[in-house]
């Protein structure tokens, strides 16, 4: 069974990334992650009218960390650390030793390959140091961009939900 322990934040490295811990200095670029409406209508969830929505999703995310019910990191370019996008393990399921991972990328930085190195190095510890043995991933249906990388990391689509969702999975 995983032990998540979180007590000292794994940040993590690629050739161009920073993967590192949400901070609340990170409240403005979570507004507009939040409140993107071209990335929202992806992920179907409510969007953040306000800074303080901003706020609120951070304590949400350090409280779940706390409790090591999750880890989610900030992506941010090794030059510059200013969040561009998210990525994290959430839905894990300890008994079956898995784990949803689930992202999420500022339009500008669409198209660059960043998330591919993003989601490689979280696949990476996600097997090496969590220990899973499988992570899952629900990219909706019309997000060709999300499917495409999935496959490209090796994940295998193998259902469908009855919400448009596309279950993939990558086994140990």
């Amino acid at each position: 069974m995983i032990e998540i322990n979180l007590s000292s934040f794994p940040e993590l490295v690629t050739d161009r990334l920073v993967l590192r811990q949400l901070r609340m200095e990170d409240a403005q670029e979570i507004y507009l992650l939040r409140s993107d409406e071209s990335v929202n209508v992806l992920i179907d969830r409510v969007t953040a009218t306000s800074i303080a929505d901003a706020y609120s999703f951070i304590n949400k995310i350090i409280s779940a960390q706390n409790n090591n019910e999750s880890i989610m990191w900030v992506i941010a370019l090794k030059d510059d650390p200013k969040l561009i996008g998210t990525i994290c393990y959430w839905n894990i399921v300890k008994e079956k030793d898995e784990a949803e991972v689930g992202y999420e990328l500022l339009p500008p930085y669409h198209g660059k390959g960043i998330m591919q190195e993003a989601l490689l190095k979280v696949i990476e510890y996600g097997f090496d140091i969590l220990k899973l043995k499988r992570i899952v991933a629900d990219p909706k249906e019309i997000n060709l961009k999300s499917v495409k990388l999935l496959e490209k990391c090796g994940f295998v689509k193998v259902g469908i939900t009855d919400y448009g969702y596309l279950i993939y999975e990558l086994a140990r």
